[in-house]
């Protein structure tokens, strides 16, 4: 839609510069964006605000949760299953460490802190990968394990992962050298995508707003590149774009036409507000 409308932009002539940020890899951890920012910052100026436009049925979202992705590789010592004890079973070490992260989640769940503009108010910790082991009749020797955690901005992520760590460094790996020290257990951050807490008194809410011509915000579980673009540059941002999140992903995807023209309607007003005539 915005591509559509850059000619009638044009034709009347910019006395507001728009910049159009192009990125890949989105789904996969906002890879591509981190390369553009790295630029961006370099420049002498930065752009006022930003606009991010993710699905969000044009209503303006001030906050999503952050999140941090990670692998565990449980190394452990092979054994025939008849000797089982003398080996360590990685898969075994590996089952302790999710169900202490499931502690971890049970707490928040339970104890918060939370944010009732979310669907789920609280910090969520989530195991979606778990691989080891060759065959029944064999300790296992490796495990790895695929996890994340999405927190609300009143939770602070290292601690979370400092925690988890100190789990497996102090509780789980003495257990394992006990029987080898060639046995252990590392963690690796591979994605760290922060979220996204803007002041709904902030300039960029109001004037988003008025562009959308709605009065209310809302925040959102799912992630975006917005939280990059406020916490690696500096500068404010929020999410607001046509369709839902309840139709991605999935086959089939599409945006309703009401929704197109509402954004239509959005550019229009931008357009009245950047351009000469």
């Amino acid at each position: 839609i915005v591509l559509a409308m850059l000619p009638r932009f044009l034709e009347r002539g910019l006395q507001t510069p728009i910049h159009l940020a192009f990125s890949y890899d989105e789904e996969v951890g906002c890879i591509g964006v981190r390369r553009l920012l790295d630029k961006l910052n370099g420049l002498p100026v930065k752009p006022t605000m930003c606009i991010v436009g993710e699905p969000t049925n044009m209503g303006v979202v001030v906050g999503h949760k952050g999140k941090r992705s990670y692998t565990a590789h449980v190394r452990g010592l092979e054994a025939h299953s008849s000797l089982a004890p003398k080996g360590v079973n990685a898969i075994e070490y590996a089952a302790d460490l999710v169900a202490h992260m499931k502690d971890i989640a049970r707490r928040f769940e339970a104890k918060g802190p939370f944010d009732d503009d979310y669907d789920v108010s609280h910090t969520t910790v989530h195991t979606g990968v778990i691989d080891g082991g060759t065959a029944l009749n064999i300790v296992p020797k490796d495990c790895h394990i695929i996890f994340e955690f999405r927190y609300i901005g009143s939770d602070e992520p290292q601690t979370i992962e400092d925690e988890i760590r100190a789990y497996a460094r102090d509780t789980l790996e003495p257990l394992m050298h006990a029987v080898s020290k060639d046995t252990g257990i590392s963690i690796e951050c591979y994605n760290d995508m922060p979220g996204l807490d803007i002041n709904p008194e902030d300039e960029v809410v109001t004037f988003v707003k008025a562009l959308a011509g709605r009065n209310d915000d809302s925040k959102i579980a799912f992630g975006t590149e917005a939280g990059l673009f406020q916490q690696r540059s500096g500068i404010p941002s929020v999410v607001c774009g046509p369709g839902s999140i309840n139709q991605a992903h999935k086959p089939n995807e599409f945006i309703e036409l009401k929704q197109i023209d509402e954004c239509e309607a959005f550019m229009g007003r931008l357009m009245d507000h950047v351009c000469k005539n």
